[in-house]
């Protein structure tokens, strides 16, 4: 076995959520768990009482009802957790109304703001009292096209107060993209903004807010929220106010409308590059069981931590990262570029705010190594002792990274999961060490495996990551979808009564989990399945590159390996350079992921959440046609992969 890169003092393990919820496991079921994986095992065996625990042991706010609390749990789709539960997400996020801080907001222009719990309880109230008047109640649908402001946490906690359905897309969406969204759900309320700030430019809103009120015709109010300054003209924004005219700053109090544990909570949307978003809709009880799960045991966060993720509202890392108010920690929210002015702005804030989990993708953490970025020389950390990254496979060399330029004591925590079940299959445990490239553990209550084409399960090998029973989180249904047809393709087509979640992974001989990739972008040479995070892994370590992107081109009766990479400015894809790259990927692989071709592009397309779209740039390498451009941050790129003569 190889050396773990971290490992966690016996006082750190005893001080864990984690251990301590072990313990009480042992002590009231007369059980002797002493390992993470025995823990894991337990929990999902015992379902009911494990997610019972969860509910318990964490203070959830409601009404339990009598068991069952798991109804048909051999069926996916078709198990009911807590049937006869009412609760309210905002009221359990609200639950802590002191004078401890609550939000914290930073952007790229050194705005700061806080509030504390105390008044975020109040303005929550004074939202839901606007929303409430203009008719939201259970079951209506609130949007935001808005930043990571304070602003949004806030409307979302007045929607759910209400039993109302939140969902929201970042500013940065284009009309035809927040259309495909929006469009769908019909939102009785749209909050958004005149503007918002990014890389160091302020970028107008109102034209294009103009267009979406047009277009959303049953939208009754759209709400602007003074973010910048309030100077901007919005008269040509059909039913529009602003937010002061809204909200009704006599109120006080929030009345929390009961709902089911199964109501509606969120509607998300899947990354549409393939066809029109799917909106898939998640539960009350299920994301606020499941994040507490998460926050509690897996992060270990208390009421003293100060909880960051760079994200955007487009982005489940939101709504993820805002259900840290349930454990009473303060959460901080920024907006704008990552890297304006410079590649220091978040650990200027992590230093300031004194910033204890700090969450990021893997773009991010690559990017910070290419620029040279040494946070752990440049910033004083003390506080730091978790970061949590995820959007994307973690290059070996970024996990090495980590420890060597940022802290060599705190956990580094490689997280998946998605969009799809609001949460993580595999993530972080503050119980276990980190070894290279491998996410430390499966989740708590996620009975996840790995299995070969013929639903075998299979070990220290690769294959499809599955979930073989249910677990509260699972989308509830998709809008629309009526016979429920597009969600059971979604995830139990592959196998039955099986969770598909199309990752390509395994597990190691540490019980931990490797992501190589989608499984749809696998590529296939000779036969031999591959990953595209294997090849990425490898080019990550060649000083040129900058990024890069693989894909599978159908060949003379095969398929060959494509390699289109980004190089540093002012590099050009030499001969000698092309080898360098081919032997890196030779001598760390095999001889099939070594690319038939490298190609050095401008630019890379990726979504707006960031994560490169394989599947798009072989579509356009085949001559097909890219359905839903407006998915994407930068549709651009996918020009410059059309009709290249090396693909002839």
């Amino acid at each position: 076995m190889s050396n773990p890169l971290w490992a966690p003092s016996q006082q750190q393990i005893e001080q864990s959520q984690m251990y301590q919820f072990m313990q009480q496991v042992n002590q009231q079921h007369n059980t002797t768990l002493d390992s993470y994986s025995s823990l894991h095992q337990w929990t999902v065996e015992n379902p009911e009482t494990f997610w019972n625990h969860i509910w318990d042991d964490f203070g959830v706010i409601g009404n339990k009802g009598n068991a069952p609390f798991l109804v048909d749990g051999n069926k996916m789709p078709g198990a009911k957790w807590f049937p006869e539960a009412e609760l309210n997400f905002a009221e359990n996020l609200l639950k802590y109304r002191d004078d401890r801080t609550a939000l914290i907001f930073r952007n790229e222009k050194d705005i700061r703001a806080e509030i504390s719990y105390k008044e975020l309880y109040t303005k929550a109230a004074q939202y839901a009292a606007g929303l409430k008047q203009r008719g939201v109640g259970k079951g209506d649908v609130v949007a935001g096209f808005m930043p990571n402001i304070a602003e949004t946490v806030i409307a979302m906690l007045a929607t759910t107060s209400l039993g109302a359905i939140w969902t929201s897309c970042s500013p940065d969406f284009g009309i035809q993209g927040v259309m495909d969204r929006f469009g769908q759900v019909k939102p009785k309320v749209l909050f958004t903004i005149p503007a918002y700030l990014y890389n160091g430019k302020r970028i107008d809103c109102v034209e294009k807010v103009t267009q979406i009120a047009e277009r959303l015709d049953t939208t009754e109010q759209i709400v602007f929220v003074p973010y910048l300054d309030q100077t901007d003209d919005i008269s040509s924004v059909s039913k529009s106010c602003w937010l002061e005219n809204f909200i009704d700053n006599s109120a006080t109090e929030l009345s929390f409308t009961p709902v089911s544990f199964a109501d509606p909570l969120y509607i998300m949307y899947s990354s549409g590059t393939t066809g029109t978003p799917k909106c898939i809709v998640h539960s009350v009880g299920g994301t606020l069981l499941q994040h507490l799960k998460e926050h509690h045991l897996h992060t270990d966060i208390k009421r003293e931590d100060k909880l960051f993720y760079f994200t955007t509202c487009g982005w489940m890392m939101w709504n993820w990262l805002v259900s840290g108010l349930a454990c009473g920690c303060t959460v901080v929210l920024f907006d704008g570029s990552p890297f304006a002015p410079s590649a220091k702005v978040l650990w200027d804030i992590a230093e300031q705010e004194g910033i204890s989990v700090f969450g990021t993708s893997a773009k991010y953490i690559a990017a910070l190594e290419k620029a040279g970025t040494k946070p752990g020389t440049s910033h004083n950390l003390p506080n730091l002792r978790a970061v949590l990254s995820t959007g994307s496979p973690l290059a070996h060399e970024s996990f090495e990274y980590v420890y060597r330029e940022i802290k060599e004591d705190l956990l580094l925590a490689s997280i998946s999961g998605g969009t799809d079940i609001l949460s993580c299959f595999a993530l972080g445990c503050p119980i276990l060490p980190v070894h290279t490239g491998e996410l430390q553990c499966r989740g708590l209550g996620m009975d996840v495996a790995i299995f070969d084409d013929e639903g075998k399960e299979i070990k220290e090998q690769k294959g499809e990551l599955v979930c073989r029973t249910p677990f509260p989180s699972m989308p509830i249904y998709f809008w629309a979808d009526e016979s429920g047809e597009k969600y059971k393709s979604a995830y139990f087509a592959q196998f039955d009564n099986i969770w598909a979640h199309g990752d390509y992974g395994e597990l190691t001989q540490h019980e931990g989990v490797i992501i190589h990739g989608r499984s749809d972008a696998v590529l296939n040479p000779g036969g031999v399945r591959i990953g595209t995070a294997e090849i990425y892994r490898q080019v990550e370590k060649v000083e040129q590159v900058q990024e890069s992107i693989c894909i599978g081109q159908p060949w003379q009766d095969d398929t060959r390996v494509v390699l289109f990479v980004v190089l540093k400015d002012g590099i050009e894809l030499s001969a000698e350079l092309q080898k360098e790259i081919k032997q890196t990927i030779r001598a760390n692989t095999t001889p099939r992921h070594v690319p038939s071709l490298i190609i050095q592009v401008a630019d890379i397309p990726r979504t707006i959440s960031g994560k490169i779209v394989e599947l798009a740039v072989r579509k356009v390498v085949l001559g097909e046609a890219v359905s839903n451009k407006d998915a994407l941050a930068n549709p651009e790129a996918l020009d410059l992969y059309a009709n290249l003569p090396e693909l002839q």
